[in-house]
């Protein structure tokens, strides 16, 4: 009986110590996930900062780019957008009297009236600036509605090249030949002269041009050019355009590409200033090579 007591009281005690040993390893493993969930949330903590820093260093950095951007000068602000054409195609205008004798004052007032001062549907998609037709045009066309349903107009790569077939269409028709018997400075005589040799049917386009050239003082730019641009006519004291230095005569064995390169011009805009359709020349032909 004895033995029995002493084999139980055994048992129980290791019973006991199995007890408590579990219950300090359950302890130090909860402490374990304890520190553990606490170091990566440190862990955590510190990555959300270094990104919450690098963020601010972009937003600065961006910052630092908003405040050294330079401003774009985009030019002068016109109200009127008559104001705005003349300032965008005067210098044009003023070459092309150099080059041919037509009036820049006439030239823009003609711009601005047949463009609606750049903003016309035929201008914004063609480049056309004076409502010349194709009548034969070789180039590229465009179709708009005018005194007939989708007619044919000519259409340009860039303005300039509009500006200088006004000069051509005008130069080279003998129906506006009395157009250069004018003084340069006759803005109403060309005014008038235009309409008489038909380039427009409407009734009041003389006094239109009139209008705008003096409402927008447009001859102080006819004024800007003689002088220096322009030789005297002793017979008639009229003042006539001088090609003499912008002419070249082709020679045997010449050719457009060379023509050009000598002159600092690409093929086509040597084309372009003397109207050509092909890349045939002829020995004696006279050919305008002064760029725009």
């Amino acid at each position: 009986m004895k033995s029995v007591l002493q084999i139980c009281c055994v048992l129980l005690c290791i019973f006991l110590v199995s007890c408590s040993a579990v219950k300090r390893a359950e302890r130090a493993s909860h402490k374990k996930d304890k520190n553990e969930v606490a170091v990566v949330d440190r862990r955590e903590s510190i990555e959300d900062e270094e990104d919450r820093n690098e963020e601010l260093k972009e937003d600065r950095g961006d910052e630092d780019k908003v405040a050294v951007k330079k401003p774009v000068d985009t030019g002068p602000v016109f109200e009127d957008i008559n104001e705005k054409y003349i300032y965008d195609y005067v210098a044009i205008a003023q070459e092309e009297m150099k080059l041919y004798g037509i009036p820049a004052s006439i030239t823009l007032a003609q711009g601005i009236l047949e463009s609606s001062a750049g903003k016309g549907e035929l201008t914004r998609k063609s480049n056309n600036h004076f409502g010349i037709k194709c009548n034969g045009w070789q180039g590229e066309k465009a179709y708009h509605d005018d005194d007939a349903y989708q007619e044919c107009f000519r259409k340009y790569k860039d303005p300039k090249y509009s500006f200088r077939d006004h000069s051509l269409f005008l130069k080279e028709r003998r129906r506006y030949a009395a157009l250069f018997e004018l003084d340069i400075e006759d803005y109403k005589g060309w005014a008038h002269g235009l309409k008489k040799a038909g380039y427009a049917t409407d009734p009041r386009y003389p006094a239109k041009l009139i209008g705008l050239i003096e409402r927008y003082n447009l001859s102080q730019y006819d004024r800007q050019v003689l002088g220096n641009a322009y030789t005297q006519n002793q017979k008639s004291g009229s003042l006539k355009a001088d090609h003499t230095s912008i002419r070249y005569t082709v020679k045997k064995g010449d050719t457009l590409y060379g023509i050009a390169k000598q002159h600092n011009l690409t093929i086509e805009e040597l084309k372009m200033l003397n109207n050509l359709n092909s890349n045939d020349l002829a020995i004696g032909q006279k050919l305008y090579v002064k760029s725009l």
